[in-house]
């Protein structure tokens, strides 16, 4: 008896009927992070590997390309629905509000803001920041709709 006998022969697969406009939801948030990470290095405040050698939340915080890339093969391949993005999405809002504009804000707006020597810059930067977690929280939403609708239609 071989170890794969007791396999199933088809991965089991999840069809909760993800959208064009949600795979946007990913779309957008990943740019927007992309470009606050580069905003990161502009400012060069709060920097970590593998820019300078210290480990901080900004190195934690690149896990998300990858975890986003598996993320989305999953979804291709039907292996995870909107109950995934909801549970990656709600994180990731939580996160970076905790990171940026909680009152325990490792980095709060004055971080973000006051390193440019042009303020209009400087606001530009904290703008991408808020369209940053109000993307993930409007995919954390959707996400949820989209599987609340999949559960009432199973």
């Amino acid at each position: 008896m071989a170890i794969t006998d007791g396999f199933p022969d088809e991965l089991l697969t999840i069809d909760d009927s993800l959208t064009k406009v949600f795979l946007a939801f990913t779309a957008v948030p990943t740019a927007l992070g992309a470009a606050h990470h580069v905003d990161h290095v502009i400012r060069g405040n709060h920097v970590g590997w593998p820019i300078s050698p210290e480990v901080n939340p900004f190195t934690y915080s690149l896990a998300i390309y990858p975890l986003l890339a598996i993320g989305l093969y999953l979804t291709l391949t039907r292996r995870v629905g909107a109950g995934f993005w909801v549970g990656f999405f709600a994180f990731s809002t939580g996160m970076l509000a905790y990171f940026h504009v909680s009152p325990w804000a490792v980095e709060p707006p004055r971080d973000v803001i006051l390193p440019y020597a042009d303020p209009l810059m400087g606001y530009l930067a904290f703008g991408i920041l808020l369209a940053l977690i109000v993307s993930v929280a409007f995919g954390s939403v959707y996400g949820t709709v989209l599987w609340y609708r999949h559960k009432a239609r199973s």
